[in-house]
């Protein structure tokens, strides 16, 4: 069984490249493949996206059984246990919740003959994509289409790739409907994305799309990007903890695990104040390992990114975050909140030994869908901000505007646009 490695705080660098290799911005091959598919889908419409989802989904379809109905979403209620229900319910209270205190309002101020101001409007039709291959994740429904509830995004579209029956996972239906969604497709891959871009004459064309994929679904959002909006292109999930020795080594090494059965490109990294403490954690790691049912992938995944950083100083153990960027980042220490304002560069924050990075996936109400890869140095969670456009207002009344009309002027005739400056001043012509 592969193992972790330990890295002293003077490897860091080697510790950041390695990180580095997971970025999925450069997709070779796939790329290829993707934009063969993107164009069948704008070119042919339907035809394409029934003849992918054969081939991919394994799913005979065609305009009549593409969309799920509602009897379906009703059926779906009464597969699953009500108690289980009831915990998506409340996972969606809390995140609806949390997405309400991030709503802005439109603005207009005048004064002085001076009207400024900002309008916001959410996009009107938006989509998400809820991958269905290896597991159904009911979390990252809630997580996309609930943001865009809130805005007020009045059309929701998601796509989710069925069985080879056609069937969606029960969960996955009960949360969209729960989620407040308008539409659901059954279709995946690259071809979902070109169709929620361009349009078929099944499925509507959507201004933005959101939500995680493989390595495909991520050519796909690279690809359309410009034709649509997108959220983020994310790469592989991880976790750094940063432990100042007060911590449960227990706790640590649960968290850690947690992430790396994600899959095998997940990174999974703790950094502790001294050497014995790393023998330890390593030990403790490898011992969760053995009864972890995904321990295959997680063992993978421990050999290819995971990395204990010895740092004895709280103060380097957080400049390394920072420079990192890390998707999650637990603060594992005694007084979480007294060092949060030193924390730059995350994706999200976890604080104390209590708030493990599953709370944040799950149910504690901010959004899951974070920038991974080192991405968190400048951008952001997904947000109500995502499925807004905010539009500026200028209103200046004449004697406002004759009051710096001239300055103007100077400005677009510096830059060699003399239209610019006629436009101004013809409107001052007269008292000339």
């Amino acid at each position: 069984m592969e193992t972790i490695r330990i890295f002293d705080l003077s490897q860091k660098t080697e510790a950041l490249g390695i990180l580095s290799k997971r970025s999925s911005g450069d997709l070779g091959a796939i790329d290829q493949t993707v934009k063969g598919i993107l164009a069948d889908i704008r070119n042919k419409g339907d035809e394409a996206l029934f003849m992918y989802s054969q081939t991919f989904d394994c799913f005979l379809t065609d305009k009549t059984t593409i969309e799920v109905k509602a009897a379906e979403i009703k059926a779906a209620y009464k597969m699953v246990d009500k108690k289980l229900v009831a915990v998506v319910k409340e996972a969606a209270d809390n995140i609806r919740k949390f997405h309400e205190k991030q709503l802005r309002k439109t603005w207009v101020s005048t004064q002085n003959g001076k009207t400024l101001g900002q309008l916001f409007n959410p996009i009107q039709r938006c989509g998400v994509y809820v991958p269905g291959g290896k597991a159904a994740y009911p979390s990252s429904v809630l997580m996309n289409i609930i943001p865009a509830k809130v805005a007020g995004v009045p059309e929701i579209i998601m796509a989710t790739p069925p069985n080879n029956k056609g069937e969606v996972a029960p969960l996955i239906l009960i949360a969209a409907d729960i989620a407040g969604v308008s539409r659901i497709f059954k279709m995946g891959g690259a071809q979902a994305i070109g169709a929620m871009a361009y349009g078929t004459q099944t499925v509507p064309a959507v201004y933005k799309i959101t939500g995680p994929g493989n390595a495909y679904v991520a050519s796909a959002k690279k690809q359309v990007f410009g034709t649509v909006g997108v959220d983020m292109i994310a790469g592989p999930s991880e976790v750094m903890v940063l432990d100042d020795g007060s911590a449960d080594l227990r706790y640590i090494a649960a968290d850690v695990l947690s992430q790396a059965e994600h899959d095998e490109m997940a990174a999974c990294i703790a950094v502790v104040p001294d050497q014995i403490r790393a023998e330890a954690l390593k030990t403790e790691i490898m011992t969760q390992l053995r009864t972890l049912p995904k321990k295959d992938i997680a063992s993978q995944s421990l050999k290819n990114y995971g990395m204990i950083i010895v740092a004895s100083r709280l103060a380097d153990q957080i400049a390394f975050a920072n420079e990192a960027a890390p998707e999650h980042l637990e603060l594992c220490i005694k007084n979480p909140e007294g060092v949060l304002n030193q924390i730059k560069n995350a994706g999200a924050v976890f604080l104390g030994a209590y708030s493990p990075e599953p709370l944040g996936d799950y149910f504690a109400g901010p959004n899951h869908v974070l920038p991974t890869n080192g991405t968190a140095r400048f951008s952001s969670p997904l947000s109500v901000d995502d499925f807004i456009k905010k539009t500026s207002v200028i209103g200046y009344d004449q004697k406002a505007l004759k009051g710096c009309y001239k300055d103007i002027i100077a400005f677009a005739e510096y830059e060699g646009l003399d239209a610019h400056a006629k436009s101004l001043a013809v409107r001052f012509e007269e008292e000339k």
